[in-house]
């Protein structure tokens, strides 16, 4: 008997890959309208590990976080959550496998304004008929701080409290790995540090595994790793990064645009 490739991540995988691409190419039009946003990416998400993505404006960031999410199709190439080819996914497997395995913060809270806190976290569980693990939502729950706001709709919260909101769903079903785009774009300075700080423990204290769009060298001083895009390719990585050393690398980028 085989595993069923769409039950939710444990701890117990031991894979150490949480998502992969390889060969990753997407098209946008035809003929002198041809944009090549993704040129031949080849990238591994490595379990329990907080990865930026980062680059200058349109280099590819966003496509490849849809792409890897399975939110987009590639023109070629191929991508898997844990083992799990999403080319070989019929239209109603891929959206079970994103609603099950796979966890979204975007700049946008997209909370439904009808319901409770509460009842936004635990939405995609109720959509797909299971009761959420009671000690890991109230594990999660207390992480973010939001104890006391359970009973609250999104207009009686903060946008941070919204997108804490959005963080706790995100994680309330144990997905193989979350997928953030830009999350802290719609915050103040302090709201964006709580909710990245927050992404940041649940890597550290829950195991998640968590990759993150920004265009910011602060957010991404939050990560264990940085990878760089330009152009639609994959041109550097750092490990254990800083927001001064990412900067600085930002800036290389801006110099040889300049001078390309």
């Amino acid at each position: 008997m085989t595993a069923d490739p769409f039950a939710p991540h444990t701890a117990a995988t031991t894979s150490g890959t949480a998502a992969s691409a390889f060969g990753l190419t997407k098209v946008h039009g035809t003929g002198d309208a041809r944009v090549t946003a993704l040129d031949d990416v080849s990238i591994t998400f490595r379990q329990g590990e907080f990865t930026a993505v980062m680059g200058p404006s349109g280099c590819g960031k966003s496509t490849l976080l849809h792409c890897a999410a399975g939110l987009d199709t590639p023109t070629s190439g191929s991508v898997r959550i844990g083992t799990t080819e999403l080319g070989t996914l019929d239209d109603r497997e891929l959206t079970r496998l994103r609603r099950d395995r796979i966890g979204f913060v975007f700049q946008a809270f997209n909370l439904l304004p009808t319901l409770t806190a509460l009842e936004n976290i635990t939405l995609p569980s109720a959509i797909a008929g299971r009761r959420p693990d009671r000690e890991w939502l109230d594990r999660v729950v207390s992480m973010v701080g939001l104890s006391g706001r359970l009973g609250h709709r999104p207009a009686q919260l903060s946008g941070g409290q919204q997108q804490r909101v959005a963080v706790a769903r995100a994680l309330a079903s144990r997905p193989a790995i979350v997928f953030a785009d830009e999350p802290t774009g719609n915050l103040d300075s302090r709201s964006g540090a709580e909710v990245l700080g927050f992404l940041r423990d649940s890597v550290r204290d829950l195991g998640q595994t968590v990759v993150m769009v920004t265009h910011d060298p602060a957010a991404a001083g939050y990560a264990d790793r940085v990878v760089f895009l330009c152009d639609g390719r994959l041109v550097d990585e750092m490990t254990r990064p800083t927001p001064d050393r990412v900067l600085d690398r930002m800036k290389a980028f801006d110099t040889r645009s300049r001078t390309s």
